[in-house]
């Protein structure tokens, strides 16, 4: 990169103020883009004007839609990469105070799909105007296509991989016989003259395994405290999947002080997402109470508590009822956080006496949870599995 891009980029970077300093180096002359990239960033970083959209002291306030704003979306959108819109976007709605105009349909169009601006909208969706419901449904209805998109198949994949092990048993049943392995372990006892093959052995499935007493229960819950905003949505996808296969019984639970069961909307992520209300304080021990009563089989119960471990309610009550669940045969995961990137904050005291009881407690990316929803069904160790997220 030559010397002159390179001052460019930080002239672009500092902004306008740095104009006598770095002249002093090169000839600065921003091209036309370069000068487009700068209005656009003096809007939220200029710090003589702040939002600096149009001259309004403290961002949009509580006026009707600015066009000026959906100009300077579309700008953002154009000129900079998709990864560096998000981070404007969100820089905008936090500097400048455009919580408001989030709800404003023509400007949720012209939004890129980000974690952050939905975690927000989650938070604010009951100040959400009539007129806007719709497009931000719909600007939710994004985010959820994209991590559809990343999960699906895998999670599907993983679990059926795991759940359908295809077991056989000794017991005969023509209704249970599995003709594929009949044939291909016979095919050596095959007749020319009755030009057919003769059994010698007949394979059988397991029908056993696929009784509703004998199916995996998954159970999610979920912390809906303010600071879990992007492990709620991950959280609400990934049980509508589950919830959609018929070899598993998913529940899904949702708490802060209160509890709510919205297994009953996981037939829509969209629905299930409106369901929570981010924010409020923490009873754990509350909701794992509630969730005990979904436990039919230990052996066969996958709990996820997905919470950062800030307990408000009865702490000792709390780890009494995570080692009774554990003891009695229940696979326990807690996850610290369902997000990308960045080190989660949590109670690293409450993590300790968890994983103490041999409950693996540590934060995931998305992309890791079908493998570990596949090594937690097949019973395999999840002790190294922190090291992989």
């Amino acid at each position: 990169m030559e010397v002159k891009e390179q001052i460019s980029r930080w002239r672009l970077i500092l902004g306008q103020e740095s104009d006598k300093r770095l002249s002093g180096m090169t000839d600065l002359t921003l091209t036309q883009e370069q000068d487009l990239m700068d209005q656009a960033l003096a809007s939220i970083y200029n710090r003589t004007e702040l939002g600096g959209f149009g001259g309004q002291q403290g961002g949009a306030g509580k006026g009707p839609s600015n066009p000026q704003i959906s100009r300077w979306l579309g700008d953002v959108r154009t000129l900079f990469d998709k990864e560096l819109v998000t981070v404007i976007q969100n820089d905008a709605v936090t500097r400048c105070g455009l919580k408001q105009l989030l709800f404003e349909p023509e400007l949720l169009e012209n939004m890129e799909p980000d974690m952050g601006l939905a975690s927000t909208i989650l938070m604010l969706k009951d100040q959400i105007p009539k007129r806007s419901k719709e497009s931000v449904r719909e600007f939710i209805k994004k985010i959820v296509a994209e991590i559809n998109k990343l999960l699906e198949q895998d999670i599907r994949r993983a679990v059926t991989a795991a759940v359908n092990k295809r077991k056989h048993s000794p017991i005969p049943s023509a209704s249970a016989m599995d003709f594929k392995m009949t044939i291909n372990r016979n095919l050596k006892h095959y007749n020319p003259s009755l030009k057919t093959i003769v059994p010698e052995h007949f394979y059988f499935f397991d029908r056993t395994s696929t009784t509703a007493a004998n199916k995996w229960t998954i159970i999610l819950d979920v912390d809906q405290s303010g600071s879990m905003g992007e492990s709620v949505i991950y959280s609400s996808i990934i049980s509508c999947i589950l919830a959609s296969m018929a070899s598993i019984k998913t529940r899904i639970v949702a708490f802060d002080t209160n509890i709510v069961d919205l297994t009953e909307k996981s037939d829509d992520p969209v629905d299930l997402l409106f369901g929570f209300q981010l924010g409020g304080g923490t009873d754990i021990n509350k909701s794992i109470a509630y969730c005990e009563q979904f436990i039919e089989n230990p052996s066969k119960t996958l709990f996820f508590l997905i919470s950062d471990l800030e307990e408000g309610g009865n702490r000792a009550a709390m780890l009494r009822r995570i080692s009774d669940m554990k003891e009695s045969g229940v696979t326990v995961i807690s996850l610290l956080a369902i997000a990308d990137g960045g080190k989660p904050y949590y109670d690293t005291q409450m993590a300790q006496k968890l994983a103490g009881f041999g409950v693996p407690c540590f934060a995931c990316s998305p992309q890791l949870l079908p493998t570990l929803l596949e090594k937690a069904l097949k019973g395999q160790d999840l002790s190294g599995f922190e090291k992989m997220k």
